[in-house]
């Protein structure tokens, strides 16, 4: 079994806000005195810093996540439609998956403009993105959710899974699960609205007080403590079975390349749902000041900056890890490219079709255990 066979993807749609899934890093730029808790010692809390470091660094780190984003994720789009015709459940997650993220980066440049600017695109665009970002990012990890379920059946369970793992249950669960994401973004779409205060134009939320604890809440329970304890639930059942497995080697690369996943997904998510999480309480954990609110907004930038990141490292984890995506991505590679440019590169191309060819075993299990990258 190949180290890619063991691989649950894990995009990330990316983090958003404690009062919605709205960017919180651009929400504060909007303010010059007003926060949930606007005054320290009797005065007004002023957050011109906040303001000019995300004027200053978010736009350009904003555009550098939605151009590697967006090529990595297209390129996993086009091999998994020209090279492996979603001909499993696994693909059908992945390509799901990778719309999810490409919903979220489309949003991206508007922010980036956002961020350095004020809203000029009206209150159906501000609605519209704001939407397209809640559902990539629920559809993101809802879909990491199914991926990592369908690891545990095609791994721990593979005799049950080679029945139950088919490409119709995987289109009727990617329909189920679009319609609960959207379902989870209505809040946030709900009470995001473009207003004009002090001929300044602002898209955000405004969230009531109930409404934002919950949103908070919430978005914390999806976006972290789910995936997390269905990761830890199901890897340890794929540990369990792997650690039997008479091929020390491959066994060993597996075992690392699980706890490196299980890794990356704490470093990038972890940090801005524990911020999210204090700076939605901020009076409740009595850090009202106004020097704490400027460290928490700041903190927000960053670490929601690191969450943004994170759609950027799937097809470098497919690349580098996935040896069968290797593979493809040679071979869509040579047709559609290379056969351009030279007049040996046909030829080369079918050599690796028939290498790549000659390496699938339809009649064994095999094929069905694979994640299909």
């Amino acid at each position: 079994m190949e180290d890619s066979d063991m691989l649950p993807q894990i995009i990330h749609s990316i983090l958003s806000t404690s009062h919605s899934l709205f960017p919180r890093s651009i929400q504060g730029l909007d303010e010059d005195v007003t926060t949930p808790y606007d005054y320290d010692n009797g005065e007004p809390c002023h957050k011109y810093n906040v303001k000019q470091m995300g004027a200053r660094i978010l736009p350009p780190l904003y555009s550098l996540v939605f151009i590697f984003g967006f090529v990595g994720n297209m390129l996993v789009i086009l091999i998994l439609i020209s090279c492996k015709k979603l001909k499993s459940m696994t693909d059908v997650y992945l390509f799901n998956l990778a719309i999810s993220d490409l919903l979220f980066l489309l949003t991206l440049p508007f922010w980036a403009h956002y961020a350095a600017n004020e809203w000029v695109f009206g209150n159906i665009m501000c609605k519209l993105l704001t939407g397209l970002y809640h559902i990539g990012y629920f559809g993101g990890i809802f879909f990491i959710i199914l991926l990592t379920v369908d690891r545990y059946l095609a791994i721990v369970h593979a005799v049950f899974a080679l029945k139950a793992r088919t490409v119709t249950f995987g289109v009727i669960t990617s329909g189920i699960t679009w319609v609960v994401a959207m379902l989870a973004s209505l809040p946030g779409i709900i009470f995001t609205k473009f207003k004009e205060e002090d001929s300044h134009k602002i898209c955000g939320p405004y969230f009531p007080s109930v409404w934002k604890n919950f949103h908070a809440i919430m978005r914390n329970i999806l976006s972290l403590i789910l995936p997390l304890l269905v990761m830890v639930i199901c890897y340890s059942g794929i540990l369990h079975t792997l650690f039997r497995c008479r091929n020390e080697k491959k066994r060993h690369r597996a075992v690392r390349l699980i706890f490196a996943i299980m890794i990356v997904y704490f470093i990038f998510w972890t940090p801005y749902n524990i911020v999210v999480f204090l700076n939605t309480f901020q009076e409740f954990l009595g850090l009202s000041t106004c020097m704490i609110s400027n460290h928490l907004d700041q903190a927000m930038q960053v670490s929601e900056t690191l969450g943004m990141t994170h759609c950027c490292i799937n097809p470098v984890i497919y690349a580098f890890v996935g040896e069968k995506f290797r593979r493809y991505l040679s071979i869509f590679f040579r047709k559609h490219i290379a056969k351009r440019l030279c007049k040996q590169c046909p030829v080369f191309y079918r050599e690796t079709v028939d290498r790549v060819s000659s390496t699938y075993t339809p009649s064994t299990g095999e094929q069905e255990v694979s994640v299909g990258l």
